[in-house]
């Protein structure tokens, strides 16, 4: 249990310096991936709105329109 133990602490020098880099690269791009998911989320709201209230504008125009 204890070797299990040891594989999880960044102070265990026997992890190579290589797959500490490769960890953090790989942290620090998982980082970058969430904020892009919430960046375009945002942007799919704020062009859903755009487009239900374009539709709603032609729906109001077209009742307006005479038959």
């Amino acid at each position: 249990m204890a070797k299990a133990l040891i594989g999880y602490m960044n102070s265990d020098l026997r992890t190579p310096a290589r797959l500490t880099a490769e960890n953090r690269r790989l942290r620090e791009r998982v980082v970058e991936l969430e904020a892009l998911v919430l960046r375009l989320k945002d942007e799919n709201d704020s062009l859903t709105a755009a487009q239900a209230a374009a539709m709603l504008d032609h729906e109001s125009i077209s009742e307006m329109q005479p038959a």
